[in-house]
């Protein structure tokens, strides 16, 4: 294991409470918030990969992400497989193309106490989360972050900033696996096209799961 990656691992898999002094931390609390509350839109090119418990590499996927603030975003597999999600501020769509299947949940039930809110949510989603330190290791600044409902499905996420931009993410589950994003060709507070947080059901495909309406959004 390289320095730069057993620097990163020393820090997300120790105890926050290590680092709940850092003299960083004040760095890592205005980055978080600025992310959250000056950048209205982010689009990037990501690769992650998935790394089970024994550290074996389980997949490895790319694709694009485009944030518009407060409640939309799309997260777009396109290596291996084809995949979209969307969150159009009411509901989540994923959309599976080699399957033809559509899965929909209400966004507000699917994004609570999820890494993912920090993306597809406003300044408030920090409401869901502590501080669990911050560490600078050479140009990156680590953010660590713990979910106040500790049934929630993963253990902590880690955000990487150089530059004082948002280039790398880290997801720890709570059946010991690892995701790691890395964020390219960023463009910040650029216009999106509406239509790219819009979706429909393609004529068909199945549908999972029914959607929320403005009128009655727990339907």
């Amino acid at each position: 294991m390289n320095k730069r990656l057993f620097l990163l691992f020393a820090f997300v898999l120790a105890p926050g409470a290590l680092f709940a002094e850092s003299a960083d931390d004040e760095l890592g609390a205005r980055l978080v918030d600025d992310f959250l509350t000056k950048v209205t839109t982010f689009e990037a090119d990501f690769d992650q990969s998935l790394q089970d418990a024994g550290g074996e590499i389980l997949e490895r996927t790319s694709g694009t992400l485009e944030i518009e603030r407060p409640t939309r975003f799309r997260w777009s597999y396109i290596e291996p497989y084809e995949q979209w999600l969307v969150a159009d501020g009411l509901n989540i769509w994923s959309y599976d193309l080699d399957l033809e299947q559509v899965t929909v949940k209400p966004q507000a039930d699917a994004l609570a106490n999820t890494p993912a809110l920090l993306l597809g949510g406003s300044e408030h989603a920090l409401e869901q989360f502590d501080f669990a330190g911050t560490t600078v290791e050479e140009f990156t600044t680590w953010v660590r972050l713990e979910p106040k409902d500790k049934e929630s499905g993963f253990d902590a996420v880690v955000l990487g900033f150089m530059d004082g931009q948002l280039r790398r993410m880290v997801f720890f589950d709570n059946l010991g696996q690892i995701t790691f994003v890395g964020f390219s060709r960023i463009r910040v507070n650029e216009p999106i096209d509406a239509e790219r947080f819009e979706f429909g059901v393609p004529p068909g495909v199945d549908l999972v799961g029914k959607p929320a309406t403005l009128g009655n959004p727990e339907s």
